[in-house]
This record gives structure tokens, C-alpha cells and sequence, in this order.
């Protein structure tokens, strides 16, 4: 019998699932492509403490993928899982080249290595597909290009000419069978008196999440519900905020919930196993995400806390990525970097049972589009298609 499996070696970046968010959709993916007939081999970039690690992480991980002789191979590209080094975009240079290249970006359109170049040289360098201001070599000379939500690919098309194959995330945190009554007893932990509300931010903590603007909205949230409470649910330390800046940034969170008298409203959860964040996103009454660049289809962390059926309040990016916007599914901070904005948002909520109804119902039709055995089936289309494979 001829196997018919695609057999692909995926490429990413050295951080744990529990550290980085790339990591962690890595670990998902892998899962899920093989409910649908992918074999799929992980080849982490991962330096070791030698000079020149990352091109020597490179050259190990290039050696590897010879190895397994796959049908494709895959890099799961973000500059800051690879700590910013131009190595993995020369990684083209060292792969076999009849073998497709597939490239997923899940950071673009804010970075540039070396980053003193004037835009006009790498427009240049971007249309010829020559190299790319952020991948290197990964965008020109891949055979599709995959992003996770539309900006991406708006930002790809104006320097590049190319289009790029959109294929969402999922929830990074599914709802776990008796989450809901986990929940509960989760509230009855924190010492939540009957009605109280709790705020819930959940994700990498890390100073772009806005979570600075959030604790100092509290304040003015507990004049009209002094029993309210915020439960910070997610680690500090990640990929891209190392141990000892994670250390100082929850010194920093700490110090200023003082400052703002409400520290004994703020509960740091550190980095939780997903059935807890599970209870935790169904104990919310209200979850809050108010990045400082705005909030996309491409977090993961707002797809689970409206996946969980959690009233969430987002601000917005520039991009006009505003999808998720446009489906009814959140509450609309108006401003970034604005605690009186927070304010509003999220007290109209706190203010509104039958609103906040409505978003717990929207926000789940919304997700219900989001699942990995979907974006599974688009990958392995994908990879069909990029090899020429009948009924593609």
C-alpha cells in the first residue's frame, strides 16, 4: 500500500511551551496534524553555550532536517523566540533545496535586522525577494507563507507584492470538563465574598500587556464595587522576558499596586496548568486585555477567554486587524495606554449583566471558528497544494 502521509520537519525556536507562546502553538499544532495523516518531526533551533550558538543552533538544526529527508519543511519564525538573532533567517542557505519551504510569521511588521537600513533599501531588497527585513531569507525563499491573522499578511503584501496563506490560531487553553465547578471553589480560594467581582488577565505578563494601566484603573473600579478583585493568571518569566527583567517587572506590578492601595485586590497566579487556567477563566466575570500595541486573532489568550465564555474587554491595534471587533465578540477599550479608558469599558460591563451575557455568547460563536483539527485540515491542504499532490 503506498503511504500517502506528508511528512514534514517543523523548525522553531528553543523556548517551553510553559515560557513562549510560539512554544506552546508549536506543541498544539503538532498534535493536531497528526489527526489528519501529517507526520510531523519538531527540530527546535536551540543554542548551546558555545561561541557563536546561534549559528551553530542553526548549522545542528540544518544537519537534522538532512537527516529526516522530509517531504517539506516548516519554520515557525517570531524574532523574539530565536532572541533576536538574524541566524535562523539564513537558514534557507543551509536546508536542501528541492525539499519546499513553508514559513509561518507570528511577528512581523515591526522588526528589522540590521536595523539602521533606510526603508527605501530594503523595499528594494523586498520586491526583488532578495531578503526580507525581518525573516532574512525565510519569506523570499519560501514556497508559501503562512499568517496568523490578516495585518500580518496586509503588511507582507505592501513590502513584499506577494500574498501570504491566512490560517488562524486556536484557544492556547481548551474548557476542561468540570472546569466550571473548579471555578467556583477557585472563587471560594481567593476568599471572595457572594457576588464579588473578579477581573481576570490571563497570558504571558509582560510590560506591552498593558496590565501597568490596569491596576491603576482599580481604584476607581472598587468606588462602585469594593469587593472587587483582579487575578493575574499567567507567568512572568517567558522567552521573551527572562528570569531576572521577569523579577524586577513583578517587583515593579507589586510596587505600583501599593502605590495604588489595591494590593490586596491583585492575585499573581504565576504560570498554571491549563485545567486551573480553565477554572480560572470560568470563576471571571470579566476578562481584560489591554495590550499597549492592541489585541488580534493571533493571541491565543483572547481566543481561550472567549472559547471559556468570559465577557472580555480588549484594546485595539492600529493595523485595523479589528475582526474580532467586528463580531460582536468584546468590549472595545477606546484608548491604549489609558487607565480612564479601562475604567469605562470595563465598569459599563461590570454595570451590565444582560451585555455582559451577550459578549459570553458572542465570544463563543466567535471561537467556535478557531479549532486545531481546522487548522490542522488548512496546513495539510497546504502542504498538498505546495507539493503538486491530486486532489489538493
Amino acid at each position: 500500500m503506498v503511504d500517502d502521509r506528508i511528512r514534514v520537519a517543523m523548525l522553531h525556536g528553543p523556548g517551553r511551551p510553559d515560557t513562549d507562546g510560539v512554544s506552546d502553538y508549536v506543541t498544539h499544532l503538532i498534535e493536531a496534524l497528526g489527526g489528519v495523516g501529517v507526520e510531523v518531526t519538531p527540530v527546535p533551533v536551540r543554542p548551546d553555550g558555545e561561541r557563536g550558538r546561534w549559528r551553530a543552533a542553526a548549522a545542528r538544526a540544518a544537519r537534522r532536517v538532512r537527516e529526516l529527508a522530509p517531504d517539506v519543511v516548516h519554520v515557525q519564525f517570531a524574532p523574539s523566540a530565536y532572541r533576536f538573532s538574524g541566524q535562523p533567517g539564513l537558514l534557507p542557505w543551509r536546508l536542501p533545496r528541492r525539499v519546499p519551504l513553508v514559513t509561518t510569521l507570528h511577528e512581523y511588521g515591526w522588526w528589522a535586522c540590521p536595523g539602521w537600513l533606510p526603508g527605501r533599501v530594503w523595499s528594494v531588497a523586498e520586491r526583488a525577494r532578495c531578503w526580507d527585513r525581518e525573516s532574512g531569507r525565510l519569506v523570499p525563499a519560501s514556497a508559501a507563507v503562512i499568517v496568523t491573522n490578516p495585518g500580518h499578511g496586509d503588511v507582507l503584501r505592501a513590502r513584499t507584492g506577494r500574498a501570504a496563506t491566512h490560517i488562524p490560531i486556536a484557544p492556547n487553553v481548551a474548557d476542561h470538563v468540570g472546569a466550571a465547578s473548579a471555578g467556583q471553589r477557585l472563587r471560594a480560594e481567593l476568599g471572595l465574598p457572594e457576588g464579588a467581582p473578579l477581573l481576570a488577565f490571563f497570558g504571558f505578563v509582560h510590560p506591552v500587556k498593558g496590565l501597568r494601566y490596569l491596576i491603576e484603573a482599580l481604584p476607581e473600579l472598587r468606588r462602585a464595587h469594593p469587593d472587587l478583585r483582579l487575578l493575574v493568571v499567567g507567568g512572568f518569566t517567558s522567552q521573551a522576558l527572562p528570569e531576572d527583567e521577569a523579577r524586577a517587572f513583578r517587583a515593579e506590578l507589586t510596587g505600583l499596586a501599593a502605590r495604588c492601595g489595591v494590593v490586596d485586590a491583585v492575585t499573581f497566579t504565576g504560570h498554571l496548568p491549563a485545567e486551573r487556567v480553565s477554572a480560572a477563566l470560568h470563576a471571571a466575570d470579566v476578562a481584560v486585555l489591554p495590550f499597549t500595541a492592541g489585541v488580534s486573532t493571533k493571541s491565543g489568550a483572547l481566543l481561550a477567554a472567549l472559547a471559556h465564555g468570559v465577557p472580555t474587554a480588549v484594546t485595539l491595534p492600529d493595523s485595523g486587524d479589528d475582526e474580532v471587533r467586528r463580531g460582536g465578540a468584546v468590549a472595545v477599550i477606546a484608548g491604549r495606554r489609558d487607565s480612564a479608558a479601562i475604567v469605562r469599558t470595563v465598569g459599563k460591563l461590570l454595570a451590565d449583566p444582560v451585555l455582559r451575557r451577550r459578549l459570553a455568547e458572542r465570544g463563543r460563536a466567535f471561537a467556535a471558528a478557531y479549532s486545531w483539527p481546522r487548522i490542522a485540515a488548512a496546513h495539510r491542504d497546504l502542504y498538498a497544494r505546495t507539493l503538486g499532490r491530486a486532489g489538493a
